[in-house]
């Protein structure tokens, strides 16, 4: 990290010495725009990979991010000093052909967050890997410069492009809100249509680069990561309430109507039950109540009076009796991929929750329904 500040430095005061900067001050503020989102890309890809729960749609953005950052990292490196190595010009530009790979996995990894048609998405990744590593090796940049700075650079240009189109015709095409393929604890639909924005203004920036400046893609991945992590901190930021007087109390002392609370009751079983909210690993009561349309204290009342119990022994049954399926359906999923898919945040309370309710390990369970159905 000091190398890339000290060559870029180098670079500021060649480039400033020749006249292609306006000043030195703007130099340096270029400079530091443009290569502190490459960094803060890089903190994000690692926040996401090291957050719980990590799931397969957080691996994808984060390998999206990071090669975003290497790409634009690469872009600040060469404005501010053309003559650095070209292993840096051959790594940014690999890292940009998985630009479109990344975004792809990303898209498919939100729609499919059980993994059911995904499974070999990072097996193929990995694949395409290998194939870049084994070109890079055959004809390396440094002795194929016309190469890469063409036909190379143009197929790269044209696979983003492609991979953007594809991403978006997914996106297009996903369950709305309220499905079971956006109850999982994934990004919602929103910030997935952000990033897909995101890089298509990347994208767009890099496009245009001829017409335009080299260094307007990193400004724009600078822009589009600083825009999306202050939507993503609005929208998680919890709305003030005010106080409630002691008046504003309603529910204490007054039962629910039998019709309301068998209405209420019905909606909040397509809503867990059927549509599968009960995977959102980070579901709250109030979170619930709000997708129910009805105050907190309204549906703790109704869960207590009317099903006879509290909302957490309540999600926790919902997620079992969903795992219990998983375990009885699909012998050849792990455990940790079953507690998951059921919407537990921990493996540990996976196994507290199913112990506690079932009297066994969710293994032993497994074993025990294998075993009665091999003796039927």
């Amino acid at each position: 990290m000091a190398g890339f500040f000290v060559a870029a430095r180098e670079g500021i005061l060649d480039s400033t010495k020749r006249g292609n900067q306006a000043s030195m001050p703007a130099s340096y503020l270029l400079f530091f725009f443009a290569g502190l989102g490459t960094f803060n890309g890089v903190a994000l890809a690692l926040y996401l990979l090291c957050r719980q729960p990590v799931r397969p749609v957080h691996y994808w953005l984060a390998a999206l991010v990071l090669m975003l950052s290497l790409r634009t990292g690469k872009s600040v490196l060469f404005y501010f000093w053309p003559d650095i190595s070209k292993l840096v010009l051959q790594v940014g530009l690999t890292a940009c052909f998985f630009i479109g790979i990344c975004l792809i996995g990303f898209v498919r990894a939100w729609l499919d967050p059980e993994r059911r048609r995904t499974r070999h998405d990072v097996a193929v990744a990995l694949g395409l890997l290998v194939l870049a590593a084994a070109f890079g090796l055959a004809y390396p940049y440094t002795q194929h410069v016309r190469l890469w700075a063409g036909p190379v650079w143009a197929s790269i240009q044209a696979i983003w492009l492609a991979c953007l189109l594809v991403s978006a015709g997914l996106f297009l095409r996903a369950p709305r809100p309220g499905s079971a393929a956006g109850a999982s604890g994934a990004p919602d639909r929103a910030l997935v249509a952000s990033v897909i924005a995101g890089v298509a203004v990347i994208w767009l920036a890099y496009a245009t680069a001829g017409m335009t400046s080299y260094i307007l893609g990193a400004l724009s991945f600078s822009l589009v990561l600083y825009l999306s992590i202050t939507v993503a901190m609005a929208r998680r930021r919890p709305r003030a309430v005010a106080a409630p007087s002691p008046a504003a109390e309603p529910y204490r002392d007054r039962k629910i109507a039998p019709a309301d609370a068998e209405a209420t009751l019905r909606s909040l079983h397509v809503l867990m039950v059927e549509e599968g909210l009960y995977k959102d690993a980070r579901l709250t009561l109030p979170k619930l109540a709000r997708r129910l349309s009805i105050p907190p204290a309204r549906l703790s009342q109704l869960l207590n009076d009317n099903h006879g119990s509290a909302f957490k022994p309540y999600l926790a049954r919902i997620r079992v009796e969903a795992a219990k399926q998983l375990l009885r359906t699909q012998a050849a999923v792990p455990i940790d991929q079953v507690a998951e898919a059921s919407g537990f945040l921990s493996l540990s309370s996976f196994y507290s929750s199913f112990n506690k309710l079932e009297g066994t390990p969710p293994g032993a369970w497994r074993q025990a329904q294998l075993r009665a159905e091999a003796a039927s």
